[in-house]
């Protein structure tokens, strides 16, 4: 299926490949042979092998384009492209010559940038503008030399404009992400009183007229789901400082400090009360000429962290202009004057407030620990604030905060009291009914149809239900972050509702945090969270991210392998767990007690240690994740119950089923889940079903750029303590393994007479354990760039497809 779109990509307007003459407008039978859109991963998969293919077969140098609306995604994609394969982006941002909006079409100097890119074609060195936009002009130019790579991207909202067009080899179009999101905010904000062409102009107002229609002449289109997301978080620890020097002179050595200017300002929807309701309110920031976007208060609290996703994007000034005259409001406006120094893994902030008159230190990181430590070595202990800006304006003003992120504490609940419990809480996490999420059922055109990003008119909240039979009316109890006094009987007779639909991985993380934060607040510590699913789901993944934002240990149910069963390969077998250690475990964690958990050494199949565990006020939360965790006799014993299913674990049955219809062998995903993953339907499944929260992991293995190594091999005979000697220990781990690795494959599998990785499915042994690929790596240079998904598998899944054929 690839291969067969990436040769449409060539046939289909190559710019001088097939020598078909370029036009400005694209014929419609063009579109109707390429897909009508694919995702984010599928799309950089056919780009990057595009580009490679199309290197080979041409001379001279390759120019892709990349267009979209701002915040589509556009920029993330080609990085992520240039990641791979080396070469050079350039952005249409530094060719403005104006600055009366960041979009108006008539700021962008074509005729420059054409020349750049003409230059590179004829194989000359080009100098590029720079536009520093605090300034708001061009400080200068930069060299690109023609050889660099062969490839150029060209990344911009307008990339697919006419002029340009008839110089691009491949030409993407992305559309989707954080623009669907307000697009679909502001359409629930404001009701059905306007229809969706009328918003699209009022907020971008230069879209369906100067952008739209460019990206119709894309052979690649990509509908990118993205929404704000807490994988990769940032963390903040903030204090005052006492003066605007306080803390700078001793804080990163030799780098040099960055002043910044920004206005901040909260604009409440026309519908919203007069009230402090900010999850609901639209955060719009100016830096210099650029404007940056984020919907709502989207932030978690624990201990003294503020913790952020990144969900910011840039917009033009016109859009600020739009929401404005559809009756949105500026409810609070305030500058912030930043002065920072960074040394690329944190930084240190001094901000001064306007409106508050005071200044405050901020340190940023995208490690918790990192963040830890550098306050201490700074010997700053607070106090810390865990109120935003904006909070903290609310309060002086005293304005009552309705929905905002509340700080942990273990204090427990008033039993009685029925009040809404207010975790942190995204915008909104699920679609509603009535609103499409099928992408065959769009009545709209693609580049406007929001799919994954529409909003629930109702916000997910965590509730408590009664552990007891239930009792009429009052089975189902809400309530608040306040004490109680009688905890342990709030405990042993309160546990959280379920969810009543499943998840997307963003939204599932964020919401396993809300509901941790939820049980601290009302049940008090400690929490024991279980996540459990299938192998290759996607659950030990989501345990580090959820440890990482909390601050917690995670247990692995691994630790609890008996040796006896594990040398004859029983893994998946509850069997093959010590539960009567798992249960001390599990009971002195409940009553905080310090325990000894088990580390098991896989290599050579023995338990070869312990590890002491104590539940205390800075960490009062457990995470232990396996594929029974979530069994009856297991889940019994913890607060949160987590299921996770999809990720790698469906993509091998999707694998075995094309593989198998291929050779004309139609079987359903139902009759080879029994037969790769017998234990699952039997043994696992039905646990699932019970999950106060159920997540499906949409990561394709096969195609994300998230989940590549680079990898340079050589065949060079080196002794291994020569190797040693010359890397840094601190920056490099060695290790010897020794490898098994076999390659499976259908017969009859179409090959073109030789056999080629995608074909294969390869199954690695290591120490007695298996693990399983299902990727074909991508290969550029001298680079390997393969997947981070080898996952394990058990003897009854190889079994299983040495049966299958």
């Amino acid at each position: 299926m690839d291969d067969e779109v990436v040769q449409r990509v060539f046939q289909e307007g190559g710019r001088d490949y097939f020598q078909q003459p370029s036009t400005s407008s694209s014929s419609s039978s063009i579109l109707q042979s390429l897909p009508l859109h694919v995702s984010f991963d599928h799309g950089y998969y056919l780009l990057v092998k595009s580009v490679q293919e199309l290197r080979e077969k041409k001379e001279g140098l390759v120019m892709v384009g990349v267009g979209g609306p701002s915040g589509s995604g556009k920029t993330s994609l080609a990085e992520k492209v240039a990641s791979v394969i080396g070469c050079t982006v350039v952005s249409m941002e530094n060719y403005r010559d104006g600055f009366d909006d960041g979009n108006d079409l008539d700021t962008i100097d074509f005729d420059a940038l054409v020349r750049n890119l003409e230059d590179l074609m004829k194989g000359k060195d080009t100098l590029t503008p720079v536009f520093d936009f605090q300034e708001k002009k061009r400080v200068g130019s930069k060299a690109i030399k023609s050889a660099s790579s062969g490839v150029v991207i060209v990344d911009g909202t307008y990339a697919l404009h006419s002029k340009l067009r008839s110089l691009l080899d491949i030409r993407v179009a992305v559309v989707g992400g954080v623009h669907f999101s307000l697009l679909s905010k502001v359409q629930y904000d404001i009701g059905d009183s306007c229809s969706l062409d009328y918003l699209i102009d009022s907020i971008f107002p230069l879209f369906r007229r100067h952008i739209e229609p460019d990206l119709h002449h894309a052979q690649i289109r990509i509908n990118n789901s993205f929404v704000s997301s807490f994988r990769e978080p940032i963390y903040k620890l903030k204090c005052k400082s006492e003066s605007p020097n306080g803390h700078s002179a001793y804080s990163f050595h030799g780098n040099e400090a960055q002043t910044e200017n920004f206005i901040e300002m909260y604009l409440r929807p026309p519908s919203a009360s007069e009230e402090a309701r900010i999850s609901d309110w639209i955060k719009v920031r100016q830096s210099g000429i650029r404007y940056y976007l984020s919907l709502g208060d989207q932030r978690i609290v624990d201990k003294n962290y503020i913790i952020r996703p990144k969900a910011e994007f840039e917009v033009g000034r016109m859009t600020l202009g739009g929401l404005l005259a559809l009756g949105y409001t500026v409810v609070v406006s305030y500058k912030r004057a930043s002065t920072s120094v960074s040394n690329g893994n944190l930084s240190m902030s001094l901000e001064t407030i306007d409106t508050l008159g005071q200044t405050f230190m901020v340190l940023r990181g995208t490690n918790r620990k990192a963040i830890a430590e550098e306050a201490s070595r700074m010997g700053i202990n607070g106090p810390w604030i865990t109120k935003s800006y904006l909070e903290l304006i609310l309060e002086s003003k005293g304005v009552p905060r309705l929905n905002t992120p509340p700080p942990l504490s273990s204090a427990s609940l008033i039993a009685g009291q029925e009040r809404l419990i207010i975790a942190p809480k995204p915008i909104r996490v699920t679609p509603s009914p009535n609103l499409v999420t099928r992408l065959e059922d769009l009545s709209q055109p693609w580049t406007r149809s929001p799919t994954k990003s529409k909003m629930e008119p109702v916000l997910a909240t965590w509730r408590f239900i009664s552990s007891d039979p239930p009792v009429a009316d009052s089975s189902v109890i809400s309530f608040s972050h306040e004490a109680t006094t009688d905890s342990s009987t709030f405990r042993d007779t309160m546990q959280l509702a379920p969810m009543p639909d499943s998840y997307d991985l963003d939204r599932g993380l964020l919401l396993s945090v809300q509901a941790i934060q939820a049980l601290l607040e009302n049940k008090g510590l400690p929490v024991i969270v279980g996540i459990g699913g299938p192998s290759g789901s996607g659950k030990t993944s989501l345990a580090h991210k959820m440890a990482n934002i909390v601050g917690c240990e995670v247990i692995s149910l691994e630790s609890y392998y008996k040796s006896e069963q594990v040398k004859d390969f029983k893994y998946d077998d509850f069997s093959s767990l010590d539960l009567s250690l798992l249960s001390k475990n599990i009971d002195d964690i409940r009553n905080c007690r310090r325990t000894k958990v088990p580390i098991f050494d896989l290599e050579t199949c023995t338990r070869s240690g312990f590890k002491e565990l104590q539940v205390s006020e800075d960490c009062g939360v457990v995470i232990l994740e396996g594929v029974y965790a979530l069994h009856p006799d297991i889940r019994i014993s913890l607060d949160l119950w987590i299921a996770v299913v999809g990720g790698v674990h469906s993509h091998l049955i999707a694998r075995v089923q094309r593989d198998k219809s291929r050779v004309g062998c139609f079987m359903s995903q139902n009759e080879i889940m029994m037969t790769v993953f017998p234990m699952f339907q039997q043994h696992i499944e039905p646990h699932l079903v019970h999950a106060h929260l159920k997540i499906r992991n949409d990561f394709d293995p096969v195609l994300s750029p998230e989940s590549s190594l680079f990898v340079l091999k050589s065949n060079k005979q080196v002794a291994y303590q020569d190797i040693l000697k010359i890397l840094d220990p601190a920056k490099f781990c060695s290790s010897v393994q020794n490898f098994v690795d076999i390659y499976l494959r259908l017969p009859g599998t179409p090959a073109n007479g030789q056999l080629a990785e995608s074909d294969c499915i390869r199954v690695r042994i290591c120490e007695g354990r298996f693990a399983l690929l299902i990727r074909e790596p991508i290969r550029e240079g001298n680079f390997i760039i393969q997947p981070k998904v080898d996952f394990d598998i058990s003897i009854s899944t190889v079994a299983g497809l040495l049966n299958l054929g």
